[in-house]
């Protein structure tokens, strides 16, 4: 009678180590926005499994020591079943008989399932694991205090590096957007996000090289009609010498000043309707910008160095194509940075920004020490280089074809990792 009873013991420990490795499977990829949304939606559940994943190392623990428990227990009266019919060959009977049920149905068919549906799986044992990780605390805490001990003594940090969550949702999407499940446009804007924090509007500003800038002392009439022709509606105002800045011109503003004039463009001051410059340094987060541009309720700025020299110009515009991509509208002059040619290379105007290069066609190429394209080859080539001057870094080839001056104007590059080669030129 015993010898039946323990038979048909081990059919229940095969069960419960099933229960214990599909847990751990389940709880371990079950993800926490989910349940933490889930739980917000009123589910207990799953606010159990949020509590239990906020101690994972005891959670863990608790779910092998019981599957270690019942695997072993199964094992040893797995064995004394077989002995009883077999005699000593009934040990090699039993390993054999062990290892094929414990394999199939208490590890792969368990886990399978688990991984296929992990937040449903984990909400419906989370009751019970609840239990189990109760039960099993105080032997858990004591085999984690004894190798949290051993590791120290390796000289191994237990606690070891926490990955930040803005590094583990940067993760998360680049991997989905690796397996399809997320569009690179998608990608870009998320990874956009993230970035705001770690970019400074050095970064991300218009030079002063490129800003468009109108002279105070010029008669009204002309600086009227500049601004019609610009396709910018807010233009800095300089006296004596483009960097001395002293207003900014507003169109509407401008505008409504000439209505009033009666069209009479000799009747208006300029310096009357200009508004204040707003200075930023140019260490300033691309963050803490935009926050300043939405508390103040304007949209432009000028960036200055340390000395208080006019770097450049930053706008709200500049910080959302950040996020969403280059944005264009009516009155935008196209500029064609990039030329895409038939033998794979890109021929590119030196003054690209390289996270717009990597945007646009997939890059990688670092732009934590340069901006431009023209400024990654100066960094790397550590001087200014001839036209026609080769160089090879970050697993592209980048040759100088135009050099204005001490300025790179144009590069020719070739990634040296084969892709897809646009056949349509590229805006940036």
């Amino acid at each position: 009678m015993l010898l039946w009873i323990t038979a048909a013991a081990i059919p229940v420990l095969i069960f419960l180590s099933a229960f214990f490795s599909g847990s751990e499977t389940a709880l371990t990829a079950a993800s926490r926005a989910r349940m933490h949304q889930l739980e917000k939606s009123g589910d207990d559940r799953a606010g159990i499994v949020a509590t239990l994943l906020e101690s994972k190392e005891r959670l863990i623990g608790a779910l092998l020591l019981g599957n270690n428990l019942v695997n072993i227990m199964a094992s040893a009266l797995a064995t004394s079943v077989f002995i009883e019919f077999f005699g000593n060959a009934g040990v090699i009977y039993a390993t054999f008989v062990m290892t094929v049920l414990v394999l199939v149905f208490a590890e792969v068919l368990p886990k399978t399932w688990a991984i296929t549906t992990p937040d449903s799986f984990a909400i419906a044992v989370a009751r019970l694991v609840r239990i189990v990780v109760v039960i099993f605390a105080p032997i858990v805490m004591t085999v984690e205090r004894i190798v949290n001990a051993l590791l120290r003594g390796f000289g191994v940090d237990a606690d070891g590096i926490v990955m930040s969550g803005h590094e583990e949702l940067r993760g998360a999407v680049s991997l989905l957007h690796k397996e399809g499940s997320v569009h690179k446009g998608d990608r870009d804007m998320l990874g956009g996000i993230l970035d705001l924090n770690e970019l400074e509007v050095e970064d991300i500003m218009v030079h002063r090289t490129d800003m468009q800038a109108l002279n105070a002392d010029e008669p009204s009439a002309a600086i009227i009609e500049a601004v019609m022709a610009s396709p910018y509606t807010r233009l800095p105002l300089w006296r004596d010498e483009p960097e001395n800045i002293i207003g900014v011109l507003h169109a509407k503003d401008l505008l409504r000043e000439i209505t009033k004039a009666g069209g009479k463009t000799s009747k208006i001051d300029i310096m009357d309707v200009a508004a204040a410059p707003w200075f930023v340094p140019d260490t300033t987060t691309v963050q803490a910008q935009l926050n300043a541009f939405l508390r103040r309720k304007t949209h432009f700025a000028l960036v200055v160095d340390e000395y208080g020299e006019v770097m450049g110009l930053v706008t709200l515009e500049d910080i959302l194509e950040e996020i969403v991509g280059e944005i264009a509208d009516e009155h935008d002059v196209d500029m064609s940075g990039v030329r895409p040619q038939a033998d794979g290379t890109y021929i590119i105007d030196g003054s690209v920004p390289i996270r717009d290069l990597n945007r646009a066609l997939d890059w990688s190429m670092p732009d934590e020490e340069a901006t431009t394209i023209a400024g990654l080859v100066i960094h790397e080539a550590q001087s200014i280089p001839e036209q026609g001057q080769e160089f090879t870094f970050h697993d592209y080839r980048f040759k100088v074809l135009r050099k204005s001056k001490n300025r790179i104007s144009q590069v020719r590059v070739a990634p040296l990792q084969p892709g897809p080669v646009q056949t349509t030129e590229i805006e940036v």
